[in-house]
């Protein structure tokens, strides 16, 4: 086959299998979410459709280990010449200002609500990688046609704001009321931005799928989501701050109102990052043991019963309806990094080996994208309705469940280290605990 084939191919994917409205910018430099609005789910259906339609097929390792920002990008994995990833760095061979025991290291984006409060911490000079712990376990929800869910009524984040103000002394205070009209909110918003200090922090749910004029990476309709604004000296442009996309920039009053306007999204709190104090050990160590659920792991538990329930075609759902039940899994499976946060804030603590920690972190990765390679063979059982794809999709949640669970052995025996140096020991009195 040859490149400009394989283009083509991919543009009748678009034109006819998935009714892109946006192919005027189509051609093999067109970038797949900025121009073409593909998000992470419409990607993958465009790998799929281009196996089942026209026999071009990819390992589902490569579709979800490869950065794919063009066209050029997914005919480079149809015909294999993707480019060869950098290699890592030795540990040795790493400059003393990177890895886990320098003062660079990489920080993780992944739950908006912990990335805006995250945000303040660093400004003060506290280490936030503890309060991470919450992320990877974060609560998510299953709705009664087994629809996965990031967020939905259940999903409450009154246990990261409890723990805040634990950990950091931070009152996190809810400006939100429910029981008011959006527009009496509105008014408490505006009076709020009116008298802020320079350290004060004001975040408010949105809908961004009505900001166009920020990268919607994951395509959502609705995508509810947390950031921070800010007035200008300019009445009708605000200033946003999205710690979550690491983004910040100016827009539109009026666009911004509207986003929070929407009938999908309600939420708000303000807080002041002068109150903010470093986090006590034992603090710390109540806090992990609240989070930590040794003994479950309640993605792949979800994702699993959810596969079961449409293949045996209970609860009025049958296999056709199983991609758009677990369309939000990459919003959800994207917070399995946050154990990189867990692990660098014990590793730099206990001062053990970097190698090892580089090691762990390329387990986690592999956890990530195993779920990410995951969703692409459920998407294929779902559309082609082929029962004989499950068993090979429930052996690979089981790799996953079993990878996770090493991940969490080796985290609880570093905290336990962490404890015994910081002279911690038994179980902490907790009653802010998350269910298993």
């Amino acid at each position: 086959m040859t490149r400009e084939r394989v283009i083509e191919a991919i543009r009748l994917v678009l034109k006819d299998h998935m009714a892109n409205p946006h192919l005027a910018k189509f051609g093999p430099e067109a970038r797949l979410n900025e121009d073409l609005y593909l998000d992470s789910v419409l990607v993958l259906q465009v790998f799929l459709n281009l196996e089942l339609e026209f026999g071009f097929a990819a390992p589902e390792e490569a579709v979800a280990a490869s950065d794919i920002q063009t066209v050029s990008d997914i005919a480079d994995i149809i015909l294999g010449t993707e480019a060869a990833p950098a290699p890592v760095a030795a540990a040795q061979d790493l400059a003393p200002s990177t890895g886990v025991h320098g003062e660079d290291y990489v920080d993780l984006k992944i739950h908006c609500f912990v990335s805006c409060v995250c945000h303040a911490l660093k400004q003060a000079g506290i280490d936030h990688r503890p309060f991470y712990f919450g992320v990877w376990d974060a609560d998510f929800a299953v709705d009664e046609k087994f629809a996965l869910l990031y967020h939905a009524p259940s999903v409450s984040h009154e246990f990261f704001r409890q723990w805040y103000r634990r950990l950091y002394g931070v009152t996190l205070r809810e400006w939100y009321d429910h029981g008011r009209s959006k527009e009496e909110n509105l008014d408490v918003l505006l009076a709020l931005l009116d008298a802020r200090n320079e350290t004060q922090h004001i975040m408010v749910m949105l809908d961004m799928f009505h900001l166009p004029e920020r990268e919607n990476k994951f395509n959502q309709n609705p995508f509810p989501h947390y950031l921070m604004v800010e007035t200008t000296d300019d009445p009708a442009i605000w200033q946003l701050r999205d710690p979550d996309f690491r983004w910040e920039g100016l827009i539109a009053r009026d666009t911004v109102i509207n986003a929070i306007r929407q009938p999908t999204v309600a939420g708000g709190y303000i807080f002041d990052r002068r109150e903010a104090q470093t986090a006590r050990p034992e603090d710390v160590k109540a806090y992990f043991e609240a989070c930590f659920i040794a003994g479950a792991n309640p993605l792949a538990d979800a994702v699993r019963r959810i596969i079961q329930t449409h293949l045996d075609g209970r609860a009025g759902v049958n296999l056709t309806d199983l991609a758009q039940a677990l369309r939000e899994l990459p919003v959800i499976s994207i917070r399995k990094y946050a154990y990189e946060h867990g692990f660098a804030f014990y590793w730099r603590a206990l001062k053990w080996p970097d190698r090892e920690f580089q090691s762990w972190c390329d387990e986690i990765e592999g956890l990530a994208l195993g779920f990410k390679a995951l969703h692409y063979a459920v998407l294929k059982l779902s559309q082609t309705a082929d029962s004989s794809l499950a068993s090979a999709i429930f052996e690979s949640v089981d790799r996953l469940d079993a990878l996770e669970f090493r991940i969490k052995a080796c985290l609880g025996e570093a905290h336990a280290a962490w404890c015994a140096m910081n002279g911690l020991g038994g179980q902490s009195d907790n009653p802010m605990r998350r269910a298993g």
